[in-house]
């Protein structure tokens, strides 16, 4: 249920994300306070991720921040349609990513209960799965509406409520197993998450520090979708390359996880950063549209390589009952990472060029690579 969920929520954000770029140009944002939104957005989920997962972990509950964080998100999309004044754009744009921080921390907690160590990369890659599933459906929606209705965004925000409306009331049915509260969770404060560094094994924080050194270097796919539109693509190619892109993510996640779970999660996560800088790498070269489409069918590669199997490895590190507060902890500070990085990013694309964005961006993924080589042990699992 939890996956069904995410692939209607996925069909109502995904309807929106690859055109929103282009929406905001339309009504006078640059690229850099399309950066600063997209910085905003994540530093929303990301404070609220941390908190809301030590919330979780402190009554014991899951489900209520599930349903909660999913009608959230939901009810951001009519209120796109309302105004344009940018304020209400951000305000919006908020209101989608708290949703996304109430929800996140508790829904990968629970999935986590429903795995074994064997098992944790998969199961977490069969939701991404799912999850990327809807993120191909929904620009395949938006593409054939605005080649029908071009340029009719207000009409598309409103039609991508229903979807996850939906998905809201599925979570109606989910049930929280009963879970005694973690007595170690005795801060209420926002920043109460914060605890879980000093209470957590060298082994977490390691792995941690480096995933998040790469998020830091990651800005938003926005920015590969205004690249397709910078070097002089139409629309309808820009929500086309977006769409295979999901498409290659949503089939190989669950693969990946297999694959994960066999030979270990620190090589394949190896492989798909290396994947990641090369991407990067060739998009500053401004890329025909063939090698476009090639290099986002590397880049679904490089997704169904990393953000399951990073999640699956830190649950596998941690208490169970603290599972909620170190996903949240690190998908937290992700999300503030990311709000950094979208800064960098439209900071170096204003001032320099779009090349030197993704220059940036390849050179630390290799930089990233030899920190996991080198100073992160993988252990195997253990039941």
């Amino acid at each position: 249920m939890l996956s069904v969920v995410s692939l209607l929520t996925d069909i109502s954000s995904e309807m929106l994300y690859p055109v929103m770029p282009v929406y905001l140009k339309s009504i006078g944002f640059s690229a850099l306070v399309i950066g600063i939104l997209e910085g905003f957005a994540e530093a929303t989920a990301g404070f609220s991720k941390g908190y809301f997962g030590t919330m979780s972990d402190r009554t014991g509950k899951r489900v209520p921040f599930v349903r909660l964080g999913y009608l959230l998100s939901s009810v951001s999309k009519p209120m796109l349609a309302l105004f344009q004044y940018p304020l209400w754009i951000f305000l919006a744009r908020g209101f989608d990513r708290l949703g996304k921080g109430i929800r996140t921390s508790a829904r990968d907690a629970i999935l986590s209960s429903e795995s074994t160590p064997r098992t944790k990369a998969r199961v977490f890659a069969f939701h991404r799965g799912m999850d990327t599933a809807g993120a191909m459906i929904g620009p395949i929606f938006a593409l054939v509406f605005l080649y029908i209705l071009p340029d009719n965004f207000r009409l598309l925000f409103l039609l991508a409520f229903i979807p996850g409306l939906a998905g809201v009331l599925i979570t109606f049915y989910l049930k929280d197993k009963s879970a005694a509260p973690d007595p170690s969770v005795k801060s209420k404060g926002f920043f109460s998450f914060l605890y879980y560094w000093k209470v957590s094994d060298k082994e977490y924080r390691r792995l941690v520090s480096g995933l998040l050194f790469f998020t830091l270097i990651n800005s938003s796919d926005i920015f590969l979708l205004l690249m397709i539109k910078q070097i002089g693509y139409t629309n309808i190619e820009v929500i086309s390359a977006y769409i295979f892109y999901n498409f290659v993510y949503a089939a190989f996640s669950y693969p990946a996880g297999m694959l994960a779970d066999k030979l270990g999660y620190k090589k394949v996560i190896i492989i798909g950063t290396l994947v990641f800088a090369a991407v990067y790498g060739s998009m500053a070269m401004n890329p025909s549209l063939p090698v476009i489409f090639a290099l986002f069918f590397l880049y679904g590669l490089y997704a169904a390589s990393t953000e399951s199997i990073s999640k699956a490895w830190i649950t596998n590190i941690s208490r169970k009952e603290d599972a909620a507060t170190a996903i949240g902890f690190y998908t937290g500070f992700g999300s503030l990472f990311t709000m950094l990085a979208s800064f960098i990013a439209g900071f170096l694309w204003s001032a320099f060029s779009p090349s030197v964005t993704f220059l940036f961006s390849s050179a630390g993924a290799v930089l990233t690579v030899v920190y996991i080589s080198f100073f992160i042990k993988y252990k195997p699992h253990e039941e």
